[in-house]
């Protein structure tokens, strides 16, 4: 069991690694459902591509993972162009209605795709338990870029997350680096997806942030106890799904939830002692 576990739990902690940073950002930017709208553009990218001749109905061919990261830096221009001071439509709305229309013209794309339920479930909740150590190798070398891009222009995307006003006063091109910002977030997301799924992807990037704020308002400090909590979420949830049998994916979200329960309850009796 421990030998076919090996690549799916290293994928996890690879998905900790770097979703957990990126959503104190999300968190911090008040744009929670950026991941999960960033995610559903690059699985209608994949969808689309899929039903392309090129592919060959490969869902791992070349093409399909470049024609998701193409919508997916769509996206990342559309969230990064309409977030502006005194905006008459909040940012939030239009990254709902990316979501909802993104899922909509997936599904209708998925009609036309011989296998359509298969496709939803692994669009949803992936199967990370399919992961090979070819794509954890790969995986961990383009985080690995993102991660050392983020490390040298900390500063700036910090700026910008923790007080957008002063960052754009400042004469900062606050524009670009969003643009920055959600382009390297869609290379992570486009390769997270295929590996997960959206809604498993939304919870490591979200559910480890929200559990540190609940324990540190330190930067430091809350990426410490999202890396922890998403790493013994992650060995649970497999562990789980395997010896009871239970879809990987949907078996891991629902473990983040549970465990966000618990901390949170913790708190609360912390916080009265």
């Amino acid at each position: 069991m421990l030998e076919f576990l090996a690549a799916p739990f290293v994928a996890s902690l690879i998905l900790t690694g770097i979703h957990a940073y990126l959503g104190v950002h999300v968190v911090e930017r008040g744009v929670i459902f950026v991941d999960l709208s960033l995610a559903q553009i690059a699985a209608l990218g994949g969808t689309i591509a899929l039903l392309m001749p090129v592919s060959g109905g490969d869902p791992h061919a070349p093409v399909v993972y470049w024609i998701s990261l193409a919508f997916t830096f769509i996206g990342a221009a559309v969230f990064a162009l309409i977030r502006v001071r005194r905006a008459r439509i909040p940012q939030e709305a239009v990254i709902g209605i990316c979501y909802a229309v993104a899922s909509a013209a997936a599904i209708l794309a998925m009609s036309k795709a011989t296998s359509e339920s298969e496709h939803l479930k692994d669009m949803l909740v992936g199967n990370i338990l399919a992961v090979s150590w070819d794509e954890v190798f790969h995986t961990a070398w383009l985080y690995g870029v993102v991660g050392v891009f983020h490390y040298v222009f900390r500063r700036k995307f910090l700026a910008i997350s923790m007080d957008h006003a002063a960052a754009e006063a400042s004469g900062m091109s606050v524009r670009l680096w969003d643009f920055l910002f959600y382009a390297s977030f869609g290379f992570v997301v486009t390769s997270s997806v295929s590996i997960a799924g959206v809604l498993l992807v939304f919870c490591y990037l979200i559910v480890p942030s929200v559990a540190a704020m609940l324990y540190s308002e330190h930067v430091g400090r809350r990426l410490a106890i999202g890396w922890t909590m998403g790493t013994v979420v992650s060995a649970l949830g497999i562990y789980l799904s395997v010896e009871l049998d239970l879809p990987t994916g949907a078996t891991m979200v629902c473990t983040f939830g549970l465990v966000l329960v618990l901390m949170a309850v913790a708190r609360v009796f912390l916080r009265r002692a």
